[in-house]
């Protein structure tokens, strides 16, 4: 490991000592005051308060979350491969640590923003939700003679039980039986709509750079409706307005072009660093760059060509920035990776040249002459243990400082002795949807580095 001379000295973070867990519990007051928090401050617009991200570590202002809801009720032994989880979820437990990971934002200062609450307000319009429901309930999702009983049942409801449907899906039993070929084939558990269980992960379905926005053209069908959640938050919600769109709102911006958000790191105020995933292809990356470049929203990016393996499902899952210039990484992934440097070239072309190294790569993107980097020693055992529970996701509050799950403890050790304030969060049950800390946040807004 390599860290720089001038790390600041272990415990010596803004918000105390260096790892500490300093969540609510189930039952606490502290718990009860995470939840009063969400209530009173889920979806306030300060003036002035308009989207910017131009790094991964600068002081982070306001980040939308989805807390997780009935959709995890609905994975099952028989769907969850479908639904891209590897175990079932204890919802209740869930909440509470996601409530955990809301209540460390906002002691840290952090505007805290609801997915579903904004939606909820976009919704309120009777013509967006007529939109919405339209759009998301169709002939070819539950069948010709099911679709308008459908349609009506989600409307029927206010605009937060419409989001909540929205978000959880409905099944055959709560509709009742229509007639139709969908519904005498369906068993009353069936589902009518499918659940978006995976909307927790919020940083997937977009990724802010710049002031502007990216809508992830999804890998996997079964998370497609997520961006268009998002999106309809992003094109109505007056939070949003103006703010541009470099990827996803137009019609060819579809499979099998694809990215996804976990794959992206503002690494630097004019570079990126995007994985060629199992989720994120060539074409979605070059078609990205392009669009960016031509916007003139960053110069260089750096593309990494990561083992298509769940375990290194996105590039945040294997490597994250914690100070402005040094990453966390986990070496069994990435010491072999080959890296691509692309730049805007004349006439509209693009530049493509293969990185020296992986750090190289990443110092280059983030604008820096040298990346330092954090990582457990190689082949052992622990350490793969801890990057399945996503060690390697943290989210950084700012240069420094960084959110973890509190179960792994090998890496939080690692990142307290390089000089990095831990965070921690409890990590019973989050963990098992194979997401942590960043996955399941959306910078809207950073602060911009000194």
């Amino acid at each position: 490991m390599t860290a720089p001379a001038d790390r600041r000295p272990r415990g010596a973070g803004p918000q105390g000592s260096s790892a500490r867990s300093d969540e609510p519990s189930a039952g606490s007051a502290a718990a009860a005051s995470a939840a009063a928090d969400r209530t009173t401050m889920a979806s306030v617009a300060s003036p002035g308060a308009a989207p910017s991200v131009r790094s991964e570590v600068g002081a982070l202002e306001a980040v939308l979350l989805h807390r997780p809801g009935q959709e995890l009720t609905r994975i099952t032994p028989s769907n969850k491969d479908e639904l891209l989880f590897d175990e079932l979820l204890w919802l209740e437990h869930a909440q509470v640590e996601h409530d955990a990971l809301a209540h460390v934002l906002r002691s840290s200062g952090v505007e805290v923003l609801y997915v579903e609450d904004l939606l909820a307000e976009v919704l309120a319009d009777p013509s967006r939700a007529e939109a919405m429901v339209a759009r998301h309930v169709t002939e070819t999702v539950c069948g010709p003679q099911a679709v308008a009983r459908v349609r009506e049942l989600l409307l029927d409801g206010g605009p937060g039980t419409l989001v909540e449907h929205l978000i959880a899906g409905i099944t055959q039993e709560e509709v009742g039986y229509v007639g139709g070929l969908v519904s005498a084939a369906s068993s009353p558990t069936d589902l009518l709509l499918a659940p978006v269980p995976n909307l927790v992960f919020t940083r997937d379905a977009s990724a802010w750079i710049g002031q502007g926005v990216v809508l992830s053209p999804m890998n996997r069908p079964v998370r497609r409706r997520e961006t268009d959640l998002v999106r309809t938050v992003y094109r109505d919600h007056p939070r949003f307005a103006d703010a541009p769109v470099w990827f996803g709102d137009a019609p060819q911006d579809t499979f099998p072009a694809t990215f996804e958000g976990g794959d992206v790191l503002v690494v630097g105020e004019r570079g990126l660093a995007i994985g060629l995933s199992e989720r994120t292809t060539a074409s979605g990356v070059e078609t990205l760059a392009a669009r960016l470049f031509q916007a003139g929203v960053v110069d260089r990016i750096l593309a990494v060509d990561l083992p298509k393996v769940r375990a290194a499902m996105h590039l945040d899952t294997v490597v994250t920035q914690v100070d402005v210039d040094t990453f966390l990484t986990y070496p069994k992934m990435t010491g072999s990776v080959r890296s691509f440097q692309l730049t805007p070239a004349n006439g509209g072309a693009m530049a493509v040249e293969e990185a020296d190294t992986f750090a190289a790569g990443l110092a280059w993107a983030a604008g820096v002459e040298h990346a330092a980097t954090i990582e457990p020693e190689l082949g052992s055992i622990r350490a793969e243990r801890e990057q399945w529970n996503d060690a390697n996701n943290t989210l950084a509050l700012r240069p420094g400082e960084v959110i973890a799950y509190e179960r792994n403890v090998a890496t939080n050790e690692i990142l307290d002795a390089a000089g990095i304030a831990v965070r921690t969060i409890p990590s019973y049950e989050l963990p098992r949807g194979r997401g942590g800390p960043r996955c399941m946040s959306c910078p809207v807004r950073r602060a911009p580095l000194p």
